[in-house]
């Protein structure tokens, strides 16, 4: 039997996090970052504006585990305004955002103001200060619904501007550059 293959990838702005492109459109899918083996699935999702950490493996139990809430997810977020402490408490606590077009309260998390962490500048500029400050955050999950981090500092009134994904469990984007791939023996 064939051993099982793990990559740790830095996806960038604008790529969708399938091989396969459902929709037919012009966005780059992750087969042309490199070589992968046969069989090579997403554990998770990044969206297409979202960018960092994503894991790829051919393994469908390691997926379905990192997938689980037992791992936490880490993303460094800039948010469009000043972040107070009260929107900070309301991010750890928990808000309301929409799910499936019903209501849903986000589990309790972590999250803590940062410094920009001076990521390279993305191909899709963002805007420049004349259109007001703008602040990060570090929001740390265990659960990961469907653009959850960006509904939540939306419910607590400061729009995402750029989301990277930093961690997942003990796995560090670390100084990946962007469209790196690198292959690890595992990721437990």
């Amino acid at each position: 039997m064939e051993k099982h293959r793990h990559f740790v990838i830095h996806k960038p702005w604008g790529m969708i996090s399938q091989f396969v492109n459902p929709a037919k459109r012009k966005k780059k899918l992750l087969g042309e970052l490199h070589d992968f083996p046969e069989g090579t699935m997403a554990i998770g999702r990044l969206d297409v504006p979202s960018e960092g950490l994503l894991l790829l493996t051919t393994d469908g139990k390691v997926s379905a585990e990192i997938r689980s809430n037992k791992y936490e997810k880490e993303y460094y977020v800039q948010v469009d305004g000043v972040i107070t402490k009260k929107e900070i408490e309301q991010l750890k606590t928990g808000v309301e955002i929409g799910f499936n077009g019903k209501k849903y309260m986000t589990k309790p998390g972590v999250a803590f103001m940062i410094e920009d962490p001076k990521f390279p500048l993305r191909s899709m500029k963002i805007r420049d200060e004349r259109h007001g400050p703008t602040s990060w955050v570090s929001i740390i999950i265990r659960e990961g619904k469907f653009r959850q981090v960006r509904k939540m500092t939306a419910a607590v009134g400061l729009p995402t501007l750029r989301l990277i994904r930093v961690r997942i469990g003990e796995i560090k984007l670390g100084d990946l550059e962007i469209s790196g791939v690198k292959e690890v023996a595992t990721f437990m």
